[in-house]
């Protein structure tokens, strides 16, 4: 007489926890909300994340921009396909240039010499990290770069890293090589205030690609010469002692972009239209406004080639050689003005 009450008694145990196991799932399935808001993590009021707004457009009749953005997405994965052979897992040394941006969904990946100061300055207004600043240009240049200001991809667990990585939209802005190069000599070897720069590579530069040189630039190292910077670079010694400073780094090093699926690359040359179109993905036009860079300081092809005039067939080659992936993933020409083609 007992058997049916005990099989009641374990049937009724199983539907209890076959129960309990239902609500473990459904609530480790719900969406992490945003912090202080009722919205979900990454959307916006309208209730849709930057990347919804970009695939769901991409359903429809697409823009001149759309296209544009979606055929460097394509020659991105191509390039990545035919110049990469090996695959590897991420590690959270490669995401400490990612800048993450949870109120609106964004990924950011910086890269120097290509606006990346307005970027974080934008961010800083979008995150709430400016205080009281709603204009970018209000934020002094040192204060955007403080470690802490943003918060960087690295610092989330594993599990955050890869529910940001599927549900963000990913972004990075990219310039043609040889003119962040140019850029990048031009603003921290060539500037009278940079002289952590002088002291930190300028004196090592001169002390090894410089014939003879006086004491009083062995200690100052403020007038390194682009053949000397370029002898550097090419030296295998360099990065057999540390990393390239990001400043002259390679974007396919510090942004991953044949492990990382970036929804926009923005360049360098279409920066006003390329941003625009972002804050549009964002949600954000109204809100904050990109700055405008003064276009007669920058940096341009034609300069570019006026400091490669004095540098052999021989160093052009190896200094292409050394940024041949950023041609090649991000679609741009070699240089006419090399004399090794």
């Amino acid at each position: 007489m007992r058997k049916p009450k005990v099989n009641r008694m374990v049937l009724a145990m199983c539907l209890g926890c076959f129960i309990m196991v239902i609500f473990y799932f459904q609530s480790n399935l719900k969406p992490a909300s945003g912090q202080g808001t009722g919205t979900i993590l990454g959307q916006g009021k309208s209730g849709r994340s930057p990347l919804q707004t970009l695939y769901d457009s991409d359903q429809m009749e697409s823009s001149a921009v759309q296209v544009t953005h979606q055929g460097r997405r394509e020659l991105l994965e191509e390039a990545c396909h035919s110049y990469t052979r090996q695959r590897r897992v991420l590690i959270p040394e490669d995401l400490k240039h990612i800048i993450v941006d949870d109120q609106h969904g964004l990924l950011y990946c910086y890269v120097p010499k290509v606006a990346c100061t307005n970027w974080k300055r934008v961010l800083m207004v979008l995150t709430g990290a400016a205080g009281p600043h709603q204009d970018p240009l209000a934020i002094p240049a040192n204060e955007a770069h403080v470690p802490g200001n943003l918060r960087t991809l690295s610092e989330y667990s594993t599990s955050q890293i890869n529910q940001r990585l599927r549900s963000y939209l990913k972004f990075v802005f990219v310039r043609e090589p040889f003119e962040r190069l140019v850029s990048a000599y031009r603003n921290k070897f060539t500037r009278s205030y940079n002289t952590a720069f002088h002291k930190r590579y300028g004196t090592k530069i001169i002390r090894r690609h410089r014939p003879n040189p006086h004491a009083e630039a062995l200690e100052r190292g403020d007038n390194v010469s682009f053949e000397e910077f370029v002898y550097y670079l090419v030296d295998p010694a360099t990065q057999r002692e540390e990393p390239f400073n990001e400043h002259w780094e390679r974007v396919h090093s510090l942004c991953h972009p044949c492990l990382i699926h970036y929804d926009v690359v923005g360049k360098y040359e279409t920066l006003e239209q390329d941003s625009r179109y972002v804050m549009q993905l964002a949600g954000v036009e109204g809100q904050v406004t990109f700055p405008t860079s003064a276009k007669n300081t920058r940096t341009t092809g034609d300069m570019a080639a006026q400091f490669f005039n004095n540098i052999s067939p021989f160093y052009q080659k190896k200094l292409y050689n050394l940024y041949r992936m950023d041609f090649l993933l991000f679609n741009y020409s070699t240089p006419e003005y090399l004399e090794f083609r």
